[in-house]
């Protein structure tokens, strides 16, 4: 039954999230998209928080750590915002998307090693155990959120200093060989990692 309801929170939280994107694109519905949005991300986290359970019945648990970083979070984002000049709007909303990048990659990290820790002990290596890693896919989609957040992180924060003026322009002779072989690096290892799921601990 809580299964059910967290699936109808989860649902919940979809349609909202698109409905208040879709309102955001008018100056007329924006502030009322933003509301509706809220409301769906409300329902998706508190329907974790009280709904969720694994396998073997366990909740989240850590409720001081979640409200914790929830109520700082909230202040923290009210202020900014109240305090925030229309003109500098643009910053705001730079460096909020580089928080929710770096949320992203952290969230990764702690999969990976949470993904490690499940997996079964298949052999012993110098006195270490290795631990293999079954589902390819799950670890396919960790390695593609600390990517990706990890991109919008570095992105976000790059675009938030140059609109303060904090950060000039600069470049340099083949600056997009070297983004294209740092792209093919970051790939190559990401290909190297589901090929070979397998890491000490």
């Amino acid at each position: 039954m809580e299964l059910n309801l967290l699936t109808l929170c989860y649902l919940i939280g979809s349609v909202t999230f698109i409905i208040g994107l879709k309102m955001l694109s008018h100056p007329a519905t924006a502030r009322k998209g933003n509301l509706i949005g809220a409301a769906g991300m409300a329902i998706a986290i508190f329907g974790t928080i009280f709904l969720y359970a694994d396998d073997e019945g366990r909740k989240l648990g850590n409720y001081e750590w979640i409200f914790g970083g929830l109520i700082i979070g909230g202040i923290a984002g009210t202020l900014a915002a109240r305090k925030v000049k229309m003109t500098a709007m643009p910053e705001l909303v730079s460096l909020f998307n580089g928080m929710g990048g770096a949320c992203a990659a952290l969230i990764a990290v702690v999969e990976f090693n949470h993904l490690a820790e499940i997996s079964p002990v298949s052999m012993i290596v110098n006195g270490r155990a290795q631990i293999y890693v079954e589902h390819p896919g799950e670890l396919l989609i960790i390695l593609a959120g600390c990517i990706i957040g990890s991109v919008s992180f570095s992105g976000s924060i790059v675009a938030w200093g140059k609109l303060n003026g904090k950060i000039g322009d600069y470049s340099f002779r083949s600056q997009q060989i070297l983004n294209l072989l740092l792209l093919c690096l970051i790939v190559g290892l990401s290909v190297f990692l589901l090929l070979n799921r397998a890491t000490l601990v």
